[in-house]
C-alpha cells in the first residue's frame, strides 16, 4: 500500500511538548483499563498524560476499548443477545453504554461504564492532562476508524494548547487520521522493526515512533532522532528497563506501574 509522504517541518521541528511518563490505559492494571476511573486513579499518582485505545461503535461513536471483542472487560455476554454480541463494533453506542466495564476488574469498580472519546477529552481538558489515543480499528475498518477518531479528536481539542497524540499499529489507520486531521501529531506503533519502519513513519508524517521497549538500542534511537522524530517505548514495568531507556536518551515511557514510577 502506498502512503502519501507527509513530514511537515513545522511539526517535526517543534519541541516535544508531552510528558516523559505516560500512564497505560489510564492506570495500568490498578483500575479497569480505558475507563475514567482509571484516568482518575492515574492522576492521583501524579500522572499528567494517559494512553488509551479508541475504536468505533456501529454508529461511529469513538469509545475506549482495547480488544476486538467485549468479552474480557465488560459483561457483554450477559447483556447483549445479538449473534455478534462480543464484537464491539457490531453494536450502537446506545447498547454499549449500558455495559458494566468495571466488575471484571474488582467489586470496587462494579458498574463503571465504558467511556467515549468525548468523556476522555472532557476529563483531560478540564484537568490540563495530555492524551495519547491509540487507534484500534475493528479489522477491515482501519482507514475509516482512523479518520473518524482523528476528526472527532480535532473537534474536541479545537483551540487547546496541547493536542492529543494519535498512534496506531495500523499504517492505514494513521493515513486515515492524517487525511481527516493533518494537524494532529501522529506516531507509528511497532512490535517489530520491519525493513521499512523508519520510512513508513516518515511517509505518514509521524512525529514519533513508539516501539516495544526491547527494540530500542543506540543505533535505532539515533536513527529516529536524526530524522527529527521522537523515540517512545511501551509497556515498561521494571526498573532495569527504565534505566536502559533513559541511558539511551529515549523521549517517553508508557507504563502500567503508576504505583512504582513517579512522573515527578
Amino acid at each position: 500500500m502506498m502512503f502519501r509522504h507527509l513530514m511537515p517541518p513545522e511539526i517535526n521541528a517543534r519541541p516535544w511538548p508531552y510528558p516523559f511518563w505516560i500512564a497505560h490505559r489510564g492506570a495500568g492494571k490498578l483500575a479497569p483499563e480505558n475507563t475514567l476511573a482509571a484516568f482518575r486513579l492515574g492522576a492521583q499518582y501524579g500522572y499528567r498524560m494517559f494512553e488509551c485505545d479508541a475504536k468505533l461503535s456501529a454508529d461511529d461513536v469513538p469509545f475506549l476499548m482495547h480488544d476486538a471483542t467485549l468479552t474480557r472487560t465488560t459483561n457483554a455476554h450477559t447483556r447483549l443477545t445479538a449473534s455478534a454480541s462480543v464484537v464491539g463494533g457490531a453494536h450502537a453506542w446506545s447498547a454499549l453504554s449500558q455495559l458494566d466495564a468495571g466488575s471484571w476488574h474488582s467489586d470496587a469498580y462494579a458498574g463503571e461504564p465504558l467511556a467515549t472519546l468525548d468523556n476522555a477529552a472532557r476529563f483531560c481538558l478540564a484537568n490540563g492532562h495530555a492524551l495519547n489515543i491509540e487507534i484500534k480499528p475493528t479489522p477491515g475498518t482501519e482507514r475509516h476508524t482512523g479518520g473518524v477518531v482523528a476528526a472527532r479528536a480535532a473537534q474536541l481539542w479545537q483551540g487547546a494548547a496541547l493536542p492529543p497524540f494519535l498512534t496506531s499499529f495500523s499504517p492505514e489507520a494513521l493515513q486515515g487520521a492524517c487525511d481527516a486531521a493533518p494537524g494532529l501529531p501522529r506516531g507509528l506503533l511497532l512490535d517489530t522493526l520491519r525493513a521499512d519502519w523508519l520510512d513508513a513513519a516518515r511517509a505518514l508524517g509521524c512525529m514519533a515512533v513508539v516501539c516495544h521497549h526491547a527494540l530500542w538500542d543506540n543505533a535505532t534511537v539515533a536513527q529516529v532522532q536524526a530524522a527529527g522524530l521522537r523515540a517512545l517505548s511501551y509497556t515498561v514495568n521494571d526498573e532495569p528497563a527504565v534505566q536502559r531507556l533513559v541511558a539511551l536518551g529515549t523521549d517517553g515511557i508508557i507504563t502500567d506501574r503508576v504505583d512504582l514510577f513517579s512522573p515527578a
